[in-house]
């Protein structure tokens, strides 16, 4: 049985949502039902990590803005930055 839920959310959210949705070929309703049920999965699945807190919406919106070509290796670059920066 279907029970309709009132939802605030920004504004830009929604309409990125809508769109996201639709690329999916799928209703907002539907991708907001999925995620809660792949939030229940995961808790049942492992309860302890489910119990860390969810990422700040600030960096959440950090995602996608670096750009790099090809393979990046995180651990390469940053021994480079640190041997730089230490003069190792």
């Amino acid at each position: 049985m279907n029970t309709k839920l009132t939802l605030t959310i920004e504004k830009d959210v929604i309409e990125q949502a809508k769109e996201y949705a639709a690329k999916q070929g799928q209703s907002l309703s539907s991708l907001v039902e999925n995620y809660f049920k792949l939030l229940l999965l995961e808790k049942n699945k492992n309860p302890k990590k489910s119990e860390r807190k969810p990422l700040p919406e600030s960096f959440l919106k950090l995602e996608g803005c670096l750009k790099h070509e090809g393979e990046f290796d995180y651990k390469e670059e940053l021994t480079k930055a640190l041997e730089e920066k230490y003069g190792l």
